[in-house]
């Protein structure tokens, strides 16, 4: 046995070949991934959202007015807590495991956002103030 047919590391990847007749019958096909190949559902997610939002006219990319190319969450998972214990429990349980961690909202309590009605648009009639 040879070395070469054994020690892996630094080999380019194989990829299988297309089936025999299948690409005949492929219209235009893309392989595509986020660079690194880390969390492709996500970018499969957004690269989707702007092929929707894309007027399919030319190749440009949709300006970032019209799509953010990243969401706020990315690559992360979120953990949300309603109370002081459970914000104690996330630290301590991203203590235990180990965790590349960002606390992007400050501990305090839900409010309405600003553009919630604080008033009834809805005029009272007889009977309802």
């Amino acid at each position: 046995m040879r070395a070469s047919e054994f020690i892996t590391e630094g080999k380019p990847a194989h990829h299988g070949d297309i089936p025999g007749g299948a690409e005949s019958a492929m219209t235009s096909t893309h392989l595509a991934r986020d660079q690194g190949g880390y969390d492709r559902t996500n970018w499969l997610n957004r690269a989707m959202m702007a092929a929707a939002m894309h007027d399919g006219r030319s190749k440009k990319p949709l300006s970032k007015d019209q799509m953010d190319p990243a969401s706020w969450v990315e690559k992360y998972n979120t953990m949300h807590a309603y109370t002081k214990e459970e914000e104690n429990m996330i630290h301590g349980a991203m203590k235990t495991i180990g965790s590349e961690s960002h606390h992007v909202v400050s501990d305090h309590p839900s409010t309405e956002t600003p553009d919630t009605h604080k008033v009834s648009p809805v005029k009272a009639f007889q009977g309802y103030r």
